[in-house]
């Protein structure tokens, strides 16, 4: 008997996807995506839990498509990140 649903973004490799979507379709500051511009869309459009949005950010980050910056404030595309929407 199965008493929950599977979440759509329990898979990090989903949930860094969408990361990755949302932050393309955010229009950067000089070169950089704050943080809150990816992660409201994907905790309150996407209904992602803050679990799910980490494991897909750090995922995202340790496969080298996104940079977080040491303060934690903004990502930066990376040249493999660009390449995933070439």
């Amino acid at each position: 008997m199965k008493f929950s649903t599977d979440r759509h973004y329990s898979d990090p490799e989903k949930a860094a996807r969408k990361l990755l979507d949302i932050a393309k379709a955010t229009e950067p500051v000089d070169g950089k995506i704050y943080i809150e511009k990816i992660n409201a869309p994907m905790l309150y459009q996407e209904r992602a839990t803050p679990a799910e949005y980490k494991a897909g950010l750090d995922l995202a980050i340790s496969r080298g498509w996104l940079l977080l910056h040491e303060s934690g404030t903004f990502v930066k595309f990376t040249p493999q990140g660009i390449e995933l929407f070439a």
